[in-house]
């Protein structure tokens, strides 16, 4: 197979999956990150607490297994340090460019190639583009009236100031999903008074975490081939679970649903005393309409006698502290925003410009839609990983990374096959694709009117999760249909 040269564009997990497997098959790379290390969301997200969840079995990747775990589900510095372990142990180093970041990327039709500046002012050229950005890492603060004007220390979640001490001070946390019941516990244990600021309630399921034991500890180190043949096992075990998880809650069937929601509401009452309390932390939406949050100390911080819950969005906010609708001011030291990221956007931060002067910004805008959600009508030889409808709610996101670029590698061998420079899908082929994706996803919990979250758009279009098993679609990147795609 003749020697191509791809330009990688981001060291998370999915970055080095894809120059770890082009580097395998005799492909050159050279893999940019705009961080200091790699890791990707695993370097950018240091809040107190925070951790993968999904079971580490199943997160790290299938052909990369790692001894060097602590517990059940991964610890964030843990998982940083997994990719720094696999950028070791696969020598991707040399071909490793941090702190610079990409800004764009243009496909010169005459020679067939991607140019790719950065920030530095450097320029990359190569035959492939991946784009491995991730789509949740763009932090999302809060159009909140006043917001700039507060005096003390404030901060967002996935942009952590390590040197602000909450020790006896006053707290305000804006937002009470994923990242917040994970850093809420942790800032309850010494901050003076910690308000939680709720918009709306979750479903909280269990999590059952818990650290290898020192005995399974001492099997990997001593016994590694065992512990990875018991480790695949339990992946299997995990992942199996996992899948059948999606057809009892997300598809629409009854039973799946009755049961997760007493699953939910059983942790709840379990967890909390106060009738009042358990009442507001009681969603109104049907269980898989949103996140389902896994968590087994954030009820318990919330009962805490210097943890206050409060069931309204802030009104405003002033120089020190936050007014709510009913006119109450409450003062603040410091005030944490853990509201996400900024997702159905699809703004990536790398300006991309296809065939004929287009712009991938632009053209997702309003509704980001990608064949397969890999590769883009008018972009040749632009392959994106946890693109558009390959997001999950029940599984692990790593199992689809690795189906990606699986992909991606089947392709380049059709494009040489091919005698070809570049391909990319038609129109219609894309059109079609993201037709069935939509018909099928009306099929799911989160098409229900009363279904509001980050997973779809203003009017109604789903652009973020994958619409049926992890299987499912395995089987549907199994192969590249050449009669799908131009080619160049």
């Amino acid at each position: 197979m003749p020697q191509k040269h791809a330009i990688i564009i981001g060291a998370g997990l999915g970055g080095l999956t894809a120059a770890i497997k082009l580097q395998e098959a005799g492909h050159t790379f050279d893999l940019l990150d705009r961080n200091p290390k790699v890791g990707g969301t695993w370097y950018e997200n240091t809040y107190p607490g925070c951790a993968c969840d999904v079971p580490v079995a199943l997160y790290q990747l299938s052909f990369a297994q790692s001894i060097n775990w602590t517990r059940a589900f991964p610890q964030g510095p843990e998982i940083q340090a997994y990719a720094e372990e696999i950028t070791d142990r696969y020598q991707l180093r040399p071909n490793l460019h941090l702190s610079d970041e990409a800004v764009s990327a243009v496909w010169n039709e005459d020679d067939a190639k991607w140019t790719v500046k950065t920030k530095s002012g450097k320029t990359y050229e190569g035959d492939i583009l991946v784009g491995a950005l991730g789509q949740l890492n763009r932090p999302n603060w809060p159009d909140i009236p006043g917001l700039e004007t507060f005096k003390g220390p404030k901060m967002h979640s996935a942009r952590w100031d390590h040197s602000v001490s909450w020790e006896g001070k006053r707290v305000g946390v804006i937002g009470s999903a994923a990242s917040a019941v994970q850093l809420i516990p942790e800032i309850a244990k010494t901050a003076a008074h910690l308000t939680v600021f709720q918009r709306t309630p979750n479903w909280v399921t269990p999590r059952r975490d818990v650290p290898v034991t020192p005995q399974e500890q001492a099997l990997m180190f001593t016994e590694p081939e065992v512990a990875m043949e018991l480790g695949a096992r339990q992946r299997q075990l995990i992942y199996d679970n996992a899948d059948h998880f999606f057809w009892k809650v997300f598809e629409w069937t009854e039973e799946g649903r009755e049961a997760y929601t007493t699953i939910a509401k059983n942790h709840l009452n379990a967890q909390i005393s106060d009738p009042e309390l358990r009442k507001k932390l009681t969603p109104d939406y049907p269980v898989g309409c949103r996140r389902i949050l896994i968590a087994d100390d954030y009820y318990p911080a919330l009962e805490r006698a210097n943890v206050e819950l409060v069931t309204a969005a802030p009104k405003s906010i002033d120089e020190t502290g936050v007014t709510t609708p009913d006119g109450e001011h409450r003062k603040f030291d410091i005030l944490i925003f853990a509201t996400g990221f900024e997702t159905t956007g699809w703004k990536w931060s790398v300006d991309v410009e296809g065939l004929h002067g287009s712009h991938l910004n632009d053209i997702w805008a309003d509704h980001p839609e990608a064949y397969a959600g890999i590769t883009v009508s008018g972009f040749p030889n632009l392959f994106v990983l946890y693109g558009p409808n390959t997001n999950l709610g029940h599984n692990s996101i790593t199992f689809m990374l690795e189906r990606q670029v699986e992909y991606m590698m089947k392709a380049i061998t059709a494009l040489d096959e091919a005698s070809a420079k570049g391909l990319m899908p038609s129109k219609s082929a894309q059109d079609r694709w993201n037709k069935q994706m939509q018909e099928d996803l009306k099929k799911t919990v989160w098409a229900d009117p009363a279904c509001n979250s980050w997973y779809k758009t203003d009017d109604g279009l789903i652009t973020q999760n994958w619409s049926s098993h992890t299987r499912d679609y395995a089987k549907a990147v199994s192969v590249v249909k050449l009669e799908d795609y131009e080619l160049v």
